[in-house]
This record gives C-alpha cells, sequence and structure tokens, in this order.
C-alpha cells in the first residue's frame, strides 16, 4: 500500500484562485501526489495555431460545402481532443519526493535531487522538471518505475535556505497543450559560509602545549598531514597528495605527538563577522584536507580537537548556523 499522502484539499475559493496556477499551493511534507486538484493545462502557442487553423478550414469548408473541409477539421479535433487526454495523463498521480539534500557553500550551488516515481503501468514521457527562470531539465519514467532528476541552484546565503518551488511540465506527445504543476516543499537545506581565498593555516596555535616528543618528526605511528616545511624529509612527503593537486604536504608520525590546531575566532580581531566565518570556514576545509587534528572555538560555542569527516561537517555546520 501506499504511503504517499495526498496535499491538502483546498477550499472553494482556495482552488479557483489564479495565484495557484503561477505559485502552487502553501508549502507542504513530501511526498506529493500529483492529482487533478493540483494538475493544471492550456494550449501551447503551437496549439493556438492548430486551433485556429481548424477554425480557417472549417469557415471553407462551410462556404463551399465541401465534405472533405468538415472530414479533416473533426479528424484533426478530435486527434487533438485526445492530446489533452495523454498530455494531462502523462503526469497524473505521480508521486515526488527529495532525496538528501547535500550542503553548499554560499555562494556556490545546491544540487537537489527529485526522485519521481511512476505508479502507472504506462511509460510517461518527457517529463520536465525546473525551478522557476532555469532551464528545465527532462526524463523519462519507466511503468511502475522511477527516476531522480538532479535540479541545480544558487545556494543563496548562510544557514538553513528553503528549497523553494519548482514544477513539472509535460507537452507530451503532440506538443500543441502544456500539462504543469507546481511542488513547493517545506523543506531546508544548509549553507556553510563562503570559503575565504586564504588558505594557509595560522601557525600560532599550532601545537599543544601539552605534547612533548619530537611533535610529528619521527616515523612511528602515523598520526596525519600538515603543510611542508624547509627541512622536512623527502621520505614524509605525501606524494599522492601533490599528484592530487593538493599541495605539498608532510606526513606526521607519533601517537600523542601529532599536530593539533586550533582555529580560533579570536585569531581575527578586526574583522566583519561573515569574513571571520569564511576564513574560520576555509581553515576547516584546509585541515580537513591534510588530515590534522583540528579544534573550533567559537564565542557560541566550543567544538574539541578531533579528525575526520564527521568533525570537518560538525565544524562546519557551527558555521553555517552562528549568531543564528
Amino acid at each position: 500500500m501506499s504511503l504517499a499522502r495526498r496535499a491538502p484539499r483546498p477550499s472553494f475559493l482556495q482552488r479557483f484562485n489564479l495565484a495557484r496556477f503561477f505559485k502552487g499551493d502553501a508549502p507542504s511534507a513530501a511526498p506529493w501526489v500529483l492529482d487533478r486538484r493540483n494538475v493544471y493545462i492550456l494550449p501551447t502557442r503551437q496549439g493556438l495555431f492548430f486551433a485556429v487553423t481548424l477554425v480557417i478550414i472549417l469557415l471553407g469548408a462551410i462556404n463551399y460545402n465541401n465534405s472533405l473541409g468538415y472530414f479533416l477539421t473533426f479528424l484533426l479535433g478530435s486527434i487533438a481532443i485526445v492530446g489533452i487526454l495523454h498530455t494531462y495523463r502523462n503526469l497524473l498521480r505521480l508521486e515526488v519526493r527529495l532525496a538528501n539534500i547535500e550542503p553548499a557553500f554560499a555562494g556556490g550551488e545546491v544540487t537537489v535531487p527529485v526522485a519521481l516515481h511512476n505508479p502507472g503501468t504506462e511509460r510517461r514521457e518527457q517529463i520536465a522538471l525546473a525551478f522557476a527562470d532555469q532551464e528545465p531539465n527532462r526524463c523519462a519514467i519507466p511503468a511502475c518505475g522511477q527516476c531522480v532528476v538532479s535540479l541545480r541552484r544558487p545556494a543563496g546565503e548562510r544557514g538553513w535556505q528553503p528549497v523553494g518551488r519548482f514544477s513539472l511540465a509535460s507537452t507530451f506527445p503532440l506538443g500543441l497543450f502544456r500539462a504543469w504543476s507546481h511542488v513547493v516543499p517545506d523543506s531546508h537545506y544548509l549553507v556553510y559560509p563562503e570559503p575565504a581565498s586564504e588558505a594557509r593555516l595560522p601557525q600560532t596555535s599550532r601545537y599543544m602545549a601539552s605534547l612533548v616528543g619530537d611533535q610529528g618528526i619521527g616515523s612511528d605511528d602515523f598520526a596525519g598531514l600538515r603543510g611542508y616545511r624547509s627541512g622536512d624529509s623527502l621520505k614524509h612527503v605525501h606524494w599522492k597528495a601533490l599528484a592530487r593537486e593538493q599541495g605539498l604536504l608532510t606526513k606526521q608520525f607519533g601517537g600523542d605527538r601529532s599536530e593539533r590546531l586550533w582555529l580560533d575566532w579570536r585569531m581575527l580581531e578586526g574583522r566583519e563577522t561573515e569574513a571571520r566565518l569564511s576564513q574560520l570556514c576555509r581553515w576547516v576545509i584546509e585541515a580537513g584536507q591534510q588530515g590534522l587534528e583540528f579544534g573550533l572555538w567559537l564565542p557560541d560555542q566550543i567544538i574539541e580537537p578531533g579528525r575526520g569527516h564527521a568533525h570537518q561537517q560538525q565544524c562546519l555546520q557551527a558555521l553555517a548556523l552562528f549568531g543564528g
């Protein structure tokens, strides 16, 4: 049994509100089912030209009492009426969901994966999906199957951002009519600060005061990576990272002697809030790429040193939601 929920039934006044044709209904939770209350259809420009042509042929047939003209008019008119049904059914009862949306950086783009499920026994052709003012992505959905279409849009400012309205449309099969429906999710995605251009990590808090030993220049357990310094042994250079164009990095060895880095808000005294967040964002990315153990100090929270993808994401999220 399908767990898809239908959109709330609009009132009488809401059903005839023209805004629904252009903007859709209020934001609602997934999944969304396209039904007769939210699928609209109108003639395309080609459809209007086709209708005018039929009227001219019909007037000519009446004027000259031409039976072939009548036949041609009613034949083409019947085909067009059947086309209305097929165009409308191409969208009807489709189920729409959103897959997981990965966080994006401010100033970049976010990818919104839209999953379309076709519960019917007929293939759905030429389904176009798009955010407003963007070129549509087209797909076909097999019978009783589904497909995923990735829509892209500007990420917006840091913090939680609404996914926004996107539309599904089809002119299949004749191109004379266009059926469409709007989907307005109440979902949000996370936007990290825009990374600053300065990638060099701070050196003032590079080492923990309690660390002892060779501070990572030994050759015991691998402890991470750091930027290359003059005098480092070529044996410890991470050549694979250099091949991946990640810069010249040096391998760190020695369990409790690994480098720890504090990325501190207070180091950026004198800068604007967003500039500070952008620089910290860049440092978090660089420290993560170098495999360093790092912590983050913000006025409203402290994230203890750690490493790995999950730790990096935690720090970026703290930066994204700072002051919110």
